[in-house]
C-alpha cells in the first residue's frame, strides 16, 4: 500500500484577507465612518432598498456608496441617479466575490474622509460574498419574499455571518407561499443574534426601523 502523508496546516487560508479587513475597519473607525457590507442574491431589491435608505438619511449624514459587479455600472448609476451621492463602481474581474484587498484598492480611489456612512453593495450571490471579510463593521443581507423562506436552509453561511437580515418585498406576501414565522425560526437557529427587519423598499413599510438601527450604529462608532 502506498504511503499516505498528512500535513497539518494551522493557519487560515484567509488570514491575509482577515488582516487587511481588520486594517480597513480600524482606519474607517478612526475617521468615524461606519462601513456596511450589503449582500443578497440577484433580484432581491438591493439597489432599490439602498437608494431608499440613502435618500432617507442623506439629510442627516454624509454618505458614500460603492457598487460591485462583474461587468457594467448599471447599479452604481441607478444609485447615483436616485440619490445624488457619490458612487464608485468596482469591477471584480469576473469573480463571484470581493475581498478586503479589492476594497483597499477601491478606497485609494474614493475619498472617504468626512463620511459618516459608507455602503458597499456587494455582488448578487448568496455563496461567495459570505466567505470573505471586506472590512465592513456590519454585514447586512437581503432576502426577498419571492425567493422563498427556505433560503436559510440552503445558504446557511450567509445567514449565520450576517448581523442584519432584511426581508424585502413583504408587499408581495399574498402572492407567494412564504412563512415569516418559518424564516425567522430558520435564521435565528443559525444566528441567534441576527436582527431581522421585514420591509418593503417599494412602499417604505419597515424602513423606519432599519434607519433607526443605522443611526444607532453610526452613533456607537463615533462614541
Amino acid at each position: 500500500m502506498a504511503e499516505v502523508r498528512v500535513i497539518e496546516i494551522h493557519e487560515s487560508i484567509t488570514a491575509a484577507n482577515d488582516l487587511a479587513a481588520d486594517m480597513i475597519r480600524e482606519q474607517l473607525k478612526e475617521q468615524g465612518t461606519l462601513f456596511l457590507n450589503v449582500m443578497s442574491g440577484p433580484g432581491s431589491g438591493k439597489t432599490t432598498t439602498l437608494s431608499a435608505v440613502i435618500n432617507a438619511l442623506k439629510g442627516e449624514f454624509r454618505i458614500g456608496e460603492m457598487d460591485v459587479d462583474i461587468e457594467s455600472s448599471i447599479d452604481a448609476g441607478k444609485v447615483a441617479d436616485a440619490t445624488g451621492v457619490e458612487t464608485l463602481q468596482i469591477h471584480n474581474g469576473g469573480l463571484c466575490h470581493i475581498d478586503a484587498d479589492m476594497v483597499s484598492r477601491a478606497l485609494l480611489e474614493y475619498d472617504t474622509e468626512g463620511l459618516d456612512l459608507l455602503i458597499l453593495e456587494n455582488i448578487g450571490n448568496l455563496v461567495c460574498p459570505a466567505e470573505f471579510d471586506t472590512g465592513a463593521h456590519k454585514r447586512i443581507m437581503l432576502l426577498s419574499v419571492p425567493e422563498g423562506d427556505d433560503k436559510p436552509l440552503k445558504y446557511p453561511l450567509m445567514f449565520s455571518t450576517s448581523d442584519v437580515v432584511l426581508i424585502n418585498k413583504i408587499d408581495t406576501m399574498d402572492y407567494f407561499d412564504f412563512s415569516m414565522e418559518k424564516v425567522r425560526e430558520r435564521i435565528l437557529s443559525l444566528n441567534p443574534k441576527a436582527k431581522i427587519f421585514p420591509i418593503s423598499a417599494k412602499t417604505g413599510e419597515g424602513l423606519p426601523e432599519v434607519l433607526d438601527w443605522i443611526r444607532g450604529e453610526i452613533a456607537a462608532l463615533k462614541n
